[in-house]
């Protein structure tokens, strides 16, 4: 019962609106599904970061370095805020969300600028250590529990994402968003911004 409540924990976590998907969303809209998906794939190889080092124990020495643990901060912090005002100032030109467009993204662009968005956000490395400070065991041959619940969370992550990329470059949702194009880029700009100043200013 305690797993399920995990799992169950994970998937609200992964779904609630933040960072994440705000990128997700701006690159689908922006560059078309394939820009999405490179990016939810980004996403979740962050994971795998935050999750090996939650298992090693480093997260721990982070979070009690101060020095160290405010330098990912505003790190985390400044490119939210970058990549914000870069929606905020993109030029407003329709997107072709067409094949022939698809088949110019530039899959590495986007898997970066999804791993650094969550790899840099502090809150997702607390998460990860509150969360496996509960699954780790003293007895590294005893953490099975958490290396599943770590590829699980990675697995959520990949595919949450990815439907995103799907839903929102659907031709059903393809025609009204590109005329609300200009107004999206503004909205996920800011909303951007205003994560990456959050992140800087909360104590």
């Amino acid at each position: 019962m305690e797993l399920l409540s995990l799992a169950i924990f994970g998937i609200l976590i992964v779904i609630s609106p933040g960072a994440d998907f705000v990128v997700v969303l701006k690159n689908s809209l922006n560059q078309g599904r394939k820009a999405g998906v490179w990016t939810a794939i980004g996403i979740s190889l962050a994971i795998c970061v935050h999750i090996s080092y939650s298992l090693l124990g480093i997260s721990y020495l982070i979070s009690q370095n101060a020095a160290l643990f405010a330098s990912i901060k505003y790190a985390g912090a400044a490119y939210l805020i970058f990549i914000g005002i870069k929606g905020l100032i993109s030029d407003s030109a329709e997107v072709e969300l067409s094949a022939g467009e698809l088949n110019k993204v530039t899959a590495p662009q986007f898997l970066i600028q999804g791993f650094l968005c969550n790899v840099l956000n502090p809150k997702t490395m607390l998460f990860f250590l509150s969360i496996f400070s509960q699954l780790i065991s003293p007895d590294m041959d005893e953490n099975s529990t958490a290396l599943l619940y770590g590829g699980y969370m990675i697995i959520v992550h990949a595919l949450w994402f990815s439907l995103v990329a799907i839903l929102f470059t659907s031709k059903a949702l393809q025609s009204p968003l590109i005329r609300m194009k200009k107004r999206l880029n503004q909205v996920c700009g800011a909303g951007l911004i205003t994560f990456g100043s959050l992140l800087a200013i909360k104590s």
